[in-house]
């Protein structure tokens, strides 16, 4: 396996668990609280909220997303095809889910408090959620199937 790869796969597995970590978190505990923000400052809030969750977010999504291409690429990959094309498929629906679900209901938030849209990014961001969760279950099972240990592999 290349030096290349290696680091690629590396970089594929923690960015995807950062992001199942910080998924369940947003999921969890940061939207619904969107509803305990007061009016007044709600809309100053939502764009505080979406600048600084893009700096976080930003880096280790296009990361995710290019070394899942990577993987699939190559086939000294250190998880099988299969679970590559899959692996990119569900980053695919992700980045499908983040634009076409998630991103109008920041867009309705920005121009202040509406429960309404709130509660509709909360119920769509399960998807996001489901599919990091599939990710990270994915490629642990790669890594357990076939004995992958510090980027070595049969």
């Amino acid at each position: 396996m290349s030096t290349m790869v290696n680091i690629s796969f590396w970089l594929h597995l923690v960015s995807t668990l950062f992001m199942t970590g910080l998924i369940w978190f947003v999921q969890v505990v940061h939207y619904p609280l969107f509803l305990g923000v007061g009016t007044s400052e709600f809309t100053e809030y939502a764009a505080k909220h979406q600048h600084l969750t893009g700096l976080v977010v930003i880096l280790p999504m296009v990361c995710e997303l290019l070394t899942a291409g990577l993987l699939v690429l190559h086939p000294e990959s250190p998880i099988p095809s299969f679970y590559a094309w899959v692996g990119l498929a569900l980053v695919l629906l992700i980045w499908a889910s983040t634009f076409f679900l998630q991103v109008p209901e920041h867009a309705r938030l920005s121009g202040g408090m509406d429960p309404d849209a709130i509660n509709r990014l909360v119920h769509t961001n399960w998807a996001r959620t489901v599919l990091w969760t599939c990710r990270s279950g994915l490629l642990i099972a790669g890594l357990a199937t076939h004995n992958i240990v510090l980027g070595q592999h049969p």
